[in-house]
Parts: C-alpha cells; structure tokens; sequence
C-alpha cells in the first residue's frame, strides 16, 4: 500500500484538476485522439447519450454536453485493450478473483461470448447459436419460470429492457431484480404516496428559475457532475443553495467550470451553496421536520400580527389532503427531539427555513444519502411535506428532483422492468401480444438474493452491471451465485461478478453506447433513453465495435429469447432487426408514448408527462397527500451513541458507504479521490479528528471494521486505514463495493427494501484492542 496517501484536497471541484483527469483517462484508453472526438458527440442530438449519469440534457445545449465522468465512462468503454480468448485462456478465475475491481477491468473489453470450463477453471470461447441454445435449454429445464432471476441494470436502452421483460414475461415470470431496488426505490414509493407518480416534477430548465435550491443527501461533483454547471448558474444569479449533507464535499463548496475561458484562466471558481448544514447520518427526516416546524410557528406569528400568512392556503386547501394531520405531527415533536436526532441546532434549522420562506420558487433535490436508511421512505414523504407548505410542486422553478444514477436507470422502470407490474400494463401487453402474462408479483434484488440462499432459485441473468458487486453482504452474495445452475452476465468487460460461476456460466458481449449498431440491412440502429427529468431522447453510437463478434443487448436478449419461448408470440428477430417495431410497441402499451418513433427523431427528443407537475394528483385521495408519521425512534447514530453508554465504553459508529471521485457505481476508474485529498488507495475510513483521538489513534492507522448487527453472522472489512475528516462526530464513511461486506444482507429499508448502505453500525479493531 501507497504509505503517503493523504494529500492536498482540490481547491474546488471541476477546474483544471478536472482536465487533467480526462486527459489522463483518454491517454490510458490508448486511443485518445478517437476518445477526443468520441466526446463531442456526448449527449448532442446526433450523437450517442452518456453511458454515466441520468442528469439531463438543456434544450438550449452548449457546445459540450459532457463532464469528466463523462469522459471517463466513455474511454473506459473505448479502450483499445481487449480481453480476448487468449487472456481468458492465460488466466484462471481463481487468479482474476485476487484482483481488485480496478485492476480487473483494466484488462479491456471482452471480445468473444464466453463458457465456463470448471474443469480448467477457465472462461473459453463459444459460439453464439451454442451459448443461445445451451441457455435456453436450461431455463425450460427449470421446474418452474420462478425458478430464474433476470436482473437489469440501468445503462440498459428503453428498447433492451422492455424486450428483455417481454421475454421474460411470456416465459412465465415477473422476477425482476433491478438496480433501483438498490438505489431510487424509496423516492419511488414516497412519491408515488405522496403526488401520485414515483418521478420528479421538474425540467431542468426550471433550476434557471429558481430562488432556492436545497440539496439532501447527494454529492454531484462526484456523482452527476453537470449538475455541477446548473447549480453555479443557479448561485450566480443570486439563488440561495441550502446542502445537507454529513460531510463536507468539495463539489457542493466550489466549483471551477472547465467551460468558463476567464474563470479557468484566472483560477478562480464559484461558490455553489450558501448554507451547507452536516446532519449525522439519517438525521435528514428531522432535519426537515424541524425546517417545517419553523415555518410553522412563523406563520402562528404572521398571523398574531396580522400579517399574510406564510402559508399557501390556495393550494393547500384546493390540491392536499392531510395537513391537520400533519401539523399535529410536528407539534408534537419537540426540538431537543429534533436536534438530538438531527445533529443540528435549532438556530440552523430555523436559518434554513428563513432561506424557504424568503423563497417565492423551490426545488428540493435529492440522491442516495436520502434514500439508502431504515427510515427513507418517511423521510421522503417529509419532503414532500415540506414542500407542499408553500406550493412548491407544479409551478416554473419549484418541484421535487430524485437524482438517478446510471443514464437510464428510470427509462427501464417506465418500459416495465418491475417486479410488481401494475394491472394496466399487463392487460397491455395481453392485448398487444396476445398472451397469458403472469400476475403473481416477483422478485426484487434482495428476495432474489434469499431466493438463491435458500435454493429456490436456479438461474441468473444479467442485462449488464456487477451484481455481486452492487449488492450488500458480499460473502453471502458470492456463496448464492456459486450456487445456481445457471449464471449469465451480459456485459462489456470483466467484473467480478463473472468471477461467480454457478454449474454453468456465460458472458455474452456486447455494444457498448458510443459504439455503431447496425442490422441486417446495414442502417445504423437508434436506442432511446429517459433521463432524470423524465426527457426521452435518441442515442446512437458513432464508433466501430471493440470486436467484430459483439452483439448488442437487444439482439443477445432476442436470441436467448428465440432459443427459450420461441417465435410463435413474438418474431425476436425482427424486432432485433428494427428497434422502430420495438418502439411501436411500446407506444401501444405504455402511456406518453404516443408518435414514439416520429417524436424521437426530433432534437432532444420529448418529454414524458408528470401529472404530478400539472398538479393533478393519481393517489386514492386525488390531492397531494401529508404523511404524518413521527420520526424514527431512534437512528443508527442514536443507537451507537447509546450502545457505547450500555456496552462498557465499546466504541460504535454509523457508517455509510459512497463513491471515490475516481469510480462511478461499481466500476473503478482510479486509486485517487482529490476531491477529498485521498490518493493511490481505496481501503479507508473517513472520520472526526475527536473521534480518532478517543480511539487514540491517527491518520494512517491500520484497522478492522466490524458490523455491528446481531444476526450471528460475522462481518469484517480487514486492514483499513483511518483518514481524518470534517464529519459529525460518531459518523463514518468510507467507499463501496469494497465496504459492501459490511451491509447485512437483513437489514432493508422499511417499504422500499433498499439496502442500508447508509446506516451501518460498525465498530473498529485496531492493533492496540487486538
């Protein structure tokens, strides 16, 4: 290990610390003039939409839609190293499994479908008509289409997932583990309580008309770094920036725009929020309650006064139902309850409720640091709260914004990847394709994961991503796929979770998004994406393929399919011919799609309509609903505080996990995280200097990070290293997938059944407590 790997942290984020980075990834990919070129075509209407974030693309584009994340996930896929045949053949599964994830899918995009060969303990080459029909035949061998796991991942096109989950319903199951269940989830289900849709209300042409922009729980220098150019559009013309977030990210301080000539020229940069407030972890809920038990009293004392009240009472009393309810809720939550759980003072509460109510227009956006706790859903449900007090919701430069991971990760939701589809899309599709479709509700990830513990589940599928590495308790993960018949995984370069292989294994490669599609006639195809703000536009790559024997994900889902249920309901090869007879379908089956393969042509595509954002509200009620739940009783850092008191002084923490500036979900661009000073090592602790010095320990110190869960399954993250950070106190951090091992598999969000990444109790083991 890299013995000085805490250093000088960048002044601000983006900059030229930025440009060097791109220019360092596009010089590792060994094809950087291509890479250059490549990078001009991001997220431009003639060109292919980014394999990274879901943040959206303005109407008015710049010349450049694109930001270093970009531009890493872009060389990342057009690398000119190659995994080839002869790779695989030189190295066994039991040797690639000892490499880290970087190290691993350093070695290239994989150029031939491969199999398993357990006698060798090797991947080896296989025809594609083989690997089809060797798949297939397992799936119809199952006892049961149950029996199987089709999980999906969101860089996945609209035109991928709704083939894949056609095939997989006309097979005869609903099993549908998806990278939402890991991540959005809970904003999902909060919203679709509280407004009636699971999506946000805003386009982002509203953050240039916004007075107020509170940001909970996420880092976008780090995570969706374009939203990076927004929000400093957004403070240079005077818009209060509200963060919440437990540790201090550079992104959300400053921020240098690469694209402004003068202030790149000069050094200087932006500052983003105006109010940055640290909540311990899962503090946010009371945080929020304590914002709208402040606005409240003003309002008590506007109207002792006589003056106006703060309220908006026209859209209270004409679109929500509840707010008695709710309002008897925060009465009777006290502050000292809201500071203990907060880990907020009162007087910062009530200043960021001054900065709301001196706001006549606000959006409230939000990422995993919300929804990854017991408590996300209530949590969410505040927000909305909060929100509706003032009429935020369904007018220009007001509303709520989830901000989604991966670039299509809410497209793949809207085309049907959903282990409990609703009645109407299934009468759809019956309609449409003239088949039974299966109505029993399937699996999300973590009952898949207990499905294959517990053997009721046989065979894996994979429509792109690191399964084994997304998920939590990564032991337990491992031991299920090593137990399946089948494992199949659909991806572009080698990951770990191809280093799981049940009794037969496949990997099947594919196109990756900047790379040509073209079919039988030679016509280049279109795939479409949705994005955060629920745009749906057109992406079609412009560079040749890695390897002459790539497939793309819609023609490896066609052939799996041909090979599994046949072509008696469904020609696959036809719809793998023309993604336009895709997209008819889906125009027939799913709302808003109306003129699909016409209004995608058009630059930037179209919007899908938020009902929500017209302030027409889909729940039982028909208005915007006030959730009225008290605050959870205590939180994970509540509880370490309190077992240290009852243990005899043992030391706990809550921990969360998150990304280093050098990876993006699972895959791990680089050892060097500037934003927070850390360089050539991932094996940390982020931690308050007070509670070092009560472990009496340092910076640089070696230990062992132990969960603290009591299910009686021991769980250890060997051989870290403290860094001391700006972090509430009894709050750590460090990064995923490498902490994933610490994640209990049984400990999930209530009603989201997310995993809670952000709220593990852990305690340490160092040298001197050995």
């Amino acid at each position: 290990m890299n013995e000085i790997f805490i250093g000088k942290k960048s002044s601000a984020a983006g900059g030229w610390g930025a440009l060097k980075s791109c220019g360092k990834q596009l010089l590792q990919s060994g094809s950087p003039l291509t890479g250059a070129r490549t990078m001009l075509k991001a997220n431009q209407p003639d060109g292919f939409d980014c394999p990274g974030c879901a943040w959206g693309d303005p109407e008015h584009g710049s010349s450049f839609e694109f930001c270093e994340n970009g531009v890493k996930a872009v060389s990342w896929e057009a690398t000119e190293k190659r995994a080839t045949p002869a790779f695989f053949a030189k190295h066994t599964v039991t040797e690639l499994s000892k490499l880290s994830d970087y190290e691993l899918e350093l070695n290239g995009r994989i150029t031939h479908p491969m199999r398993y060969d357990r006698q060798s303990d090797t991947y080896q080459p296989v025809a594609w008509e083989d690997a089809f029909a060797e798949i297939g035949d397992i799936l119809k061998g199952l006892d049961t289409p149950d029996q199987a796991e089709f999980y999906t991942s969101g860089r996945a096109s609209n035109e991928a997932a709704y083939l894949y989950q056609l095939f997989v319903r006309i097979f005869g199951t609903n099993n549908f583990p998806d990278c939402s269940n890991m991540c959005h989830e809970a904003s999902g289900v909060g919203l679709r309580q509280a407004i009636g849709v699971g999506k946000g209300t805003v386009l982002l042409e509203d953050f240039e008309k916004a007075d107020a922009i509170f940001v909970l729980g996420q880092n976008p220098g780090t995570n969706h770094p374009r939203m990076l150019g927004d929000l400093r559009r957004a403070a240079m013309r005077g818009a209060k920036i509200v963060v919440f977030n437990p540790i201090k990210e550079r992104g959300l301080e400053r921020f240098s725009d690469p694209q402004d000539k003068l202030e790149m020229l000069h050094g200087g940069s932006t500052e983003i929020a105006s109010h940055y407030f640290q909540p311990c972890l899962g503090g946010d809920m009371a945080a929020v309650r304590g914002m709208s038990k402040a606005i409240f009293a003003a309002d008590d004392a506007a109207i002792a006064k006589g003056e106006p009240s703060v309220l908006d009472h026209a859209f209270l009393n004409e679109h929500c139902d509840g707010l008695n309810d709710y309002r008897t809720a925060v009465d009777a939550t006290s502050w000292s309850e809201i500071e203990d759980q907060s880990g907020l003072s009162r007087p910062e509460i009530e200043q960021a409720a001054a900065v709301y109510l001196s706001a006549e227009r606000v959006i409230c956006t939000w990422a995993m640091g919300i929804t990854q706790h017991l408590h996300s859903v209530p949590t969410i449900r505040e927000i909305a709260n909060f929100m509706f007090l003032r009429g935020n919701i369904g007018k220009p430069g007001a509303g709520l914004c989830p901000v989604r991971g991966h670039s299509n990760v809410q497209g793949d939701r809207t085309v049907g990847i959903n282990e409990k589809p609703s009645d109407a899309f299934l009468d759809a599709l019956e309609k449409e394709f003239g088949f039974t479709v299966p109505r029993r509700h399937g699996h999300n990830v973590l009952a898949a994961i207990g499905a294959m513990l517990d053997g009721s589940a046989k065979a894996f599928i994979g429509l792109g991503g690191n399964f084994a590495r997304a998920t939590p308790d990564s032991a337990l993960v491992e031991k299920a796929m090593k137990s399946l018949r089948l494992t199949v995984n659909i991806a572009t370069k080698p990951n770990h979770s191809h280093l799981m292989p049940g009794e037969t294994s496949f990997i099947l490669p594919c196109l990756g998004r900047t790379e040509i599609d073209l079919n039988s006639q030679g016509q280049s195809q279109v795939v479409s994406v949705e994005d955060s703000m629920s745009m749906v536009h057109g992406s079609a790559g412009i560079n040749r393929p890695a390897s002459p024997h790539l497939l793309s994900e819609v023609a490896i889902i066609a052939g799996i399919a041909e090979a599994t249920v046949g072509s008696n309901i469904v020609s696959w090869a036809s719809l793998a011919d023309d993604y336009e007879r895709i997209r008819s379908h889906i125009e027939a089956t799913i709302p808003g799609f109306a003129d699909y393969n016409t209004r995608l042509r058009k630059p930037r595509g179209f919007h899908l309509r938020n009902d929500a954002a017209h302030r027409e509200w889909n729940t039982p009620s028909g208005k915007a609903t006030f959730a009225n739940t008290a605050l959870p009783r205590l939180t994970v850092h509540q509880q370490a505080r309190q077992n240290q008191k009852t243990d005899g002084g043992k030391s706990q923490f809550a921990l969360q996990t998150f990304r280093s500036h050098d990876q993006y979900n699972t895959t791990v661009y680089g050892l060097d995280d500037r934003y927070r000073g850390v360089y050539g090592e991932r094996k940390v602790i982020f931690i308050h200097p007070d509670d070092l010095a009560m472990l009496d320990a340092k910076s640089g110190d070696r230990v062992d990070v132990m969960c603290e869960y009591d299910d009686g399954i021991e769980r250890i993250a060997d051989d870290f290293r403290f860094v001391s950070y700006d972090i509430p106190r009894g709050s750590v951090a460090g990064y995923y997938p490498e902490l994933n091992v610490l994640v209990p598999l049984g400990s999930a969000g209530d009603q989201s059944d997310t995993p809670t990444s952000k709220s593990v109790m852990v305690s340490f083991r160092t040298e001197k407590s050995a």
